[in-house]
């Protein structure tokens, strides 16, 4: 695959898992689905949401055209496709075309209506991969899991992720300390926050 460069891998047995080799395609799967998965069906406390205090309903307008080409543009035509085999240079030239584009927007705009996300927008496909430059390949935690998932799927996750977090700056839901996660906040401004804190005592 042209997106992942050559790796010369040290030659192993098999991966151990629990000081055991994985000699088979269940150990195997086991031994990574145990390393990858830990948190999986692990207990979550949402009580704590009951503190926060309830904010005003706001209106969820219909998608808009630029919306969906401004989220496109910043995807890398070198990410590799899901299990639909949709690359995002193939989506890119697709929604090029009005007509595509608005059946795209009528998808997304049903999606927010009826409460409903397709199947096949959840099904993904995990690759395991090296990581670089470690001394031995004979560990789960050597190799490191890519989930692939549908292509046309992930860019309305992408449009309607970037309209929640326009929403939620401009009606104040965010601390205005948050910076992690949010557009047009980087590092730069996370250290001169620390920087602020340290000098102001």
């Amino acid at each position: 695959m042209n997106w992942v460069k050559w790796k010369n891998l040290p030659a192993v047995e098999a991966i151990k898992f629990n000081n055991s080799p994985c000699t088979t395609p269940e150990s195997l799967w086991s031994a990574l689905h145990q390393t990858y998965n830990a948190a999986s069906n692990r207990p979550v406390n949402v009580s704590i949401l009951n503190e926060l205090p309830p904010c005003d309903s706001v209106d969820w307008p219909p998608f808009s055209p630029h919306e969906f080409t401004e989220a496109i543009s910043k995807c890398s035509n070198s990410s590799a496709p899901g299990l639909d085999h949709l690359s995002w240079r193939s989506l890119k030239a697709l929604i090029s075309n009005e007509k595509c584009l608005l059946h795209l927007i009528h998808l997304a705009d049903a999606c927010i209506n009826k409460s409903f996300w397709p199947t096949h927008f959840k099904v993904s496909k995990t690759i395991i991969i090296p990581k670089p430059q470690k001394p031995s390949y004979n560990m789960p935690k050597s190799f490191r899991p890519i989930v692939l998932l549908n292509t046309m799927g992930k860019l309305i996750e992408k449009v309607i992720s970037n309209r929640f977090q326009f929403y939620s700056v401009r009606n104040g839901y965010l601390h205005p300390n948050q910076l992690g996660g949010i557009q047009q906040r980087t590092t730069t401004d996370a250290g001169v926050f620390l920087t602020h804190l340290v000098r102001a005592g």
